[in-house]
């Protein structure tokens, strides 16, 4: 004859999930925020230090590390696509901060080195945000990051953000200096 009802009413363990919910998208939001915030100012960091974007230096400092290397070897480094990747060099190309030759080894591979400039750069230029975060993911257990992609890439596919090839961190973005020049002439 005893009673089999819950202790707490329908209608506040809804409100209970509701703030779980809330508190979980909260959570997530505040994370993302840290994060391009962490990346905004590190982009910002060395356009000011050394006048390239983040994804410009990124790959410099790829290169420092990797030596002399293809373009397919250097998105594998960066951990993007070979397209955002070729986009980025040839910017540095422009700059004489990286040349691209033909390998010694085969004659048929081109490989992309830095330059004694873009060595002279890298020695002046700040940390960069995108090192800190794939160590960091790097230092996460298998199955958190397993979930971690897992989640991020649905929600990228829910928000709609899967219509975009990913590049570079704000490599799309013209550095402060070149927007207000670009403003000034005609439009790119």
């Amino acid at each position: 004859m005893g009673s089999h009802t819950n202790p707490r009413p329908r209608a506040a363990r809804s409100r209970e999930k509701g703030a779980e919910d809330t508190e979980d998208i909260r959570t997530v939001m505040d994370s993302i925020r840290r994060i391009v915030r962490l990346l905004r100012v590190s982009a910002r960091a060395s356009e000011r230090v050394v006048g390239i974007s983040g994804a410009q230096l990124f790959v410099l400092q790829q290169l420092a590390e990797a030596g002399a290397c293809s373009i397919g070897e250097l998105a594998e480094r960066t951990l993007t696509h070979q397209s955002s990747v070729s986009v980025v060099v040839s910017r540095l190309i422009e700059r004489g901060l990286v040349s691209r030759r033909t390998s010694e080894s085969d004659a048929r591979r081109a490989e992309v080195a830095l330059t004694p400039a873009g060595r002279t750069l890298l020695g002046r230029a700040p940390p960069m945000a995108q090192a800190r975060l794939i160590s960091g993911l790097r230092r996460m257990k298998a199955a958190e990051r397993g979930a971690l992609a897992r989640g991020l890439l649905e929600l990228v596919r829910e928000s709609g953000a899967d219509v975009e090839a990913p590049t570079l961190f704000f490599e799309d973005e013209a550095p402060a200096g070149r927007r207000k020049r670009t403003r000034n002439h005609e439009e790119a």
